[in-house]
C-alpha cells in the first residue's frame, strides 16, 4: 500500500506487552490505528457488518441495546466452522478497509498499526516495516494468568491457536525482547522511535522524489 508516509506494524502473542509497546509510541505523539479496535468499530449497531450478521444470524445474536451477543456469537462459530468462515468474509474485508481509511490519514513521521493478528491476517502486507514484542512462552502464561485471572491451561490454549512464537520471529523485521522490566522495554521503544524517526523522513524525501520524477 503506498502512503505519504511510513507504516510500521507492530504485533506479539497474548502476555507480550504489545500494548504498553503502543502506549509508548502513542505518548511520543505516533498515531496509532489498533485493529482490535478497528473489528470493534465495524460492528457497531448500525453499521454495515452489523446488518449483515443481524439478518444473517437473526436477532438472537443481539443484547437488548442492539450490540453483539459476542458470547452467543463465539459459541455459535465454535459448533459450526462454516459460519465462522462466513462472518470472516464480512468482518475481515470490512476491517482491512477501515484499517486503510485510517492508515491513510496524514502524520508527520509514522503511523504504528498495531495488531494481534498482524501476519495472519495478511495486515503486514500494509506496512513498510514490523516490530515484534517477544517473550519467552513461560512467562507470557505467567503474566496472562496474573493479569486475566486464567488458568496457565487456559492461556496455553490460547497461545496454541496463535501464530508460534518461532514464526513471528521468522517474519518480523524488528524485534524487543520484553522479558525484564517495563523500563527496559521503553527503553528499547525509545531506540526504535528513532530509528523509525531516520526512516520515516527518508521515506517522505523518496516519495517527494518520486512525485517530482512523475510530474
Amino acid at each position: 500500500m503506498q502512503t505519504d508516509h511510513l507504516i510500521i506494524g507492530l504485533t506479539g502473542g497474548i502476555g507480550s506487552g504489545k500494548t504498553a509497546a503502543s502506549d509508548f509510541f502513542s505518548e511520543q505523539g505516533i498515531p496509532v490505528v489498533d485493529a482490535d479496535i478497528v473489528a470493534r468499530q465495524i460492528v457497531e449497531p448500525g453499521q454495515p457488518a452489523w446488518q449483515a450478521i443481524r439478518e444473517h444470524f437473526t436477532p438472537d445474536v443481539l443484547l437488548e441495546d442492539q450490540t453483539l451477543n459476542r458470547a452467543w456469537l463465539r459459541e455459535k462459530i465454535f459448533q459450526d466452522p462454516e459460519e465462522r468462515t462466513w462472518l470472516e468474509s464480512i468482518t475481515h474485508p470490512a476491517i482491512r478497509s477501515e484499517i486503510i481509511k485510517q492508515l491513510n490519514q496524514p502524520a508527520i513521521s509514522y503511523t504504528l498499526l498495531v495488531s494481534p493478528l498482524l501476519f495472519e491476517s495478511q495486515q503486514h502486507t500494509l506496512c513498510h516495516r514490523t516490530l515484534l514484542i517477544d517473550v519467552p512462552e513461560k512467562l507470557q502464561i505467567e503474566r496472562t494468568s496474573q493479569r486475566d485471572n486464567n488458568s496457565p491451561e487456559q492461556v496455553e490454549a490460547i497461545i496454541r491457536a496463535q501464530m508460534s512464537r518461532a514464526e513471528r520471529q521468522i517474519r518480523a523485521h524488528d524485534i524487543i525482547l520484553n522479558n525484564e522490566s517495563r523500563e527496559k522495554l521503553y527503553q528499547a521503544c525509545l531506540d526504535k522511535h528513532r530509528d523509525y524517526l531516520t526512516l520515516a523522513e527518508n521515506y517522505k524525501m523518496i516519495r517527494i522524489t518520486d512525485r517530482d520524477s512523475a510530474s
